[in-house]
């Protein structure tokens, strides 16, 4: 007889999607500072049931990174909410490390999930300035200040300097991964803290994630057919896009194709 008065649930729903730090000028990519508001919103909104995130990414800067896994969880103990995070297309490194901050992780069965390590990436170019008679002149006040300069030979020192650091980084990936999982985690047939990524399929038996489901038809069978979903998601305003279209474009063009070689490592 009641049932007409039964309140419908509500459910945050906050929307990650692009390659994580720096992403140029005005361009759409996820950064702390882009998008602390909107996490504040998401887990200020008092009638919710619980946070949900979706994220798609292929990863990027492992400091933003864990900027917005540390502040997700922060506002869910400030704010007593549940975080359910769902995987699109990827979520990989840095993309993955965000995830965790979920109490519970949902991916397609075709999503790229995992490539838990740290990569660093450049190019020499040692041969071609000596083809074209180029003469590189380096002055520097600390004798460690060009270490990997791509226009000089590499040195041993600098390359082992260099995997002290990654191990560092990969070393705080895996306590998050392992703080987050716990034993929900089964290492018994591979290497999970490799860099490997997975199916979602494939993660889900090693633990990386819950369950096989989207957003949508989870969330209505968590809250009911009825539930209502308020999206949190970053716009790009007129003002951005006008911007943006006048950035000078060799600028432009390097930033695509970083942005698309991180996405192409997972086949996209």
């Amino acid at each position: 007889m009641f049932s007409f008065f039964k309140k419908k649930k509500i459910v945050a729903h906050l929307k990650l999607s692009g390659v994580i730090g720096n992403a140029g000028k005005f361009k759409q990519g996820i950064d702390f500072a882009g998008q602390e508001e909107l996490i504040k919103k998401a887990f200020s909104l008092k009638k919710a049931a619980c946070v949900a995130i979706s994220i798609n990414s292929p990863g990027g800067s492992p400091v933003q990174s864990h900027l917005i896994y540390s502040f997700i969880r922060q506002q869910a103990k400030k704010h007593k909410k549940k975080v359910i995070v769902f995987a699109e297309d990827v979520a990989a490194s840095g993309g993955y490390l965000i995830s965790c901050a979920g109490d519970e992780i949902y991916a397609n069965s075709s999503s790229i999930i995992g490539s838990i390590g740290v990569i660093y990436s450049s190019f020499g170019f040692t041969e071609l300035i000596k083809k074209i008679g180029v003469e590189r002149r380096v002055h520097t006040a600390g004798k460690n200040k060009s270490t990997l300069d791509p226009f000089l030979e590499e040195k041993s020192e600098d390359i082992e300097r260099l995997k002290n650091i990654q191990l560092d980084l990969h070393k705080e990936f895996i306590d998050v991964v392992e703080k987050s999982r716990g034993s929900k985690l089964n290492k018994s047939d591979v290497e999970l803290f490799s860099g490997e990524f997975w199916s979602g399929s494939k993660a889900k038996n090693l633990g990386l994630i819950d369950e096989i489901g989207n957003a949508h038809e989870i969330l209505k069978d968590k809250f009911g057919e009825d539930v209502i979903i308020k999206k949190f998601e970053k716009s790009k305003g007129w003002l951005s896009q006008k911007l943006s279209s006048s950035n000078n474009q060799v600028d432009q063009i390097a930033s695509i194709l970083d942005e698309r070689s991180i996405w192409q490592r997972y086949g996209f």
